[in-house]
C-alpha cells in the first residue's frame, strides 16, 4: 500500500483502480469491506468524487490528464486514518500548526519543489519521484490522522503524450497548489499565481 501511495505510476497508467483495490482487500481482512464505499460517499459530498472517481475531479483543477499524485495523496489520508500510512517523518503540533497558518499566505507567490523543501523542510510523503522532471506532491502530516495533511501539488509539463515535450519546459516542477483542510474540496486549494493561470478550462 504504501509504495502504491508513493509511485502510483508503477500500477498502472492509471492508478487509481489499483489504489482501490489494495484498500479493498486490507479492508477485507480488517472486516470492514464496507469502509471505502463510505469514504467515496465523504468525498462525493465534499466535491472529491467523480463519475471517474477522484481524477475526475483533479482534471478541473490540474492542468494533466491524469494526475496521479495529487489523487495518491487523497487516498493516503484515508490510509491515515485507517493506521496503514508509514510516513517518512511526522510533524509535531506546533510544526504543523505553524506549516498551516503561514502557507496559504507563503503560495500567494510563485514557488518551485526547492522552496517548499527549503521552507518546510523533508516532506512526510513524497508522492512520486525524486526526478525534477515528473511532477509530484509533497505530503505534510502528524501522528494524529485527525489533524489534515498539508498537501502540495506541483507539475512540470503536460502529461499527455501529444503535448509532452522532452525535457520538460522547467528545471524543477512549479508549484500550483497547496491543499488542506475539511470542507468543499475545491476550497481546500489555495493556488500559486502560476496555478491560477493553469487551471483548466471547464
Amino acid at each position: 500500500m504504501n509504495l502504491a501511495l508513493r509511485r502510483p505510476g508503477m500500477f498502472g497508467r492509471e492508478s487509481e483502480l489499483a489504489l482501490r483495490m489494495l484498500m479493498d482487500h486490507l479492508l477485507f481482512v480488517e472486516c470492514q469491506p464496507a469502509a471505502l464505499a463510505e469514504q467515496q460517499r465523504v468525498w462525493e459530498e465534499r466535491g472529491a468524487w467523480s463519475s471517474t472517481g477522484v481524477a475526475g475531479v483533479f482534471r478541473n483543477l490540474i492542468p494533466e490528464r491524469y494526475y496521479e499524485y495529487g489523487i495518491a495523496s487523497v487516498y493516503a489520508e484515508f490510509a491515515h486514518r485507517r493506521g496503514w500510512l508509514k510516513p517518512d517523518r511526522v510533524l509535531d503540533r506546533g510544526e504543523h500548526a505553524v506549516l498551516q497558518g503561514a502557507v496559504r499566505q507563503w503560495a500567494g507567490e510563485d514557488r518551485v519543489w526547492s522552496d517548499v523543501v527549503d521552507e518546510f523542510g523533508t516532506p512526510s510523503m513524497l508522492f512520486g519521484s525524486n526526478n525534477p522532471f515528473y511532477g509530484k506532491t509533497l505530503g505534510y502530516l502528524t501522528e494524529n490522522p485527525e489533524e489534515p495533511m498539508v498537501s502540495f501539488h506541483l507539475w512540470n509539463g503536460s502529461a499527455s503524450d501529444a503535448e509532452q515535450s522532452w525535457p520538460p519546459p522547467y528545471e524543477e516542477p512549479l508549484l500550483l497548489a497547496v491543499r488542506f483542510g475539511p470542507g468543499p474540496f475545491r476550497q481546500t486549494f489555495t493556488f500559486t499565481p502560476e496555478g491560477r493561470r493553469r487551471l483548466p478550462v471547464e
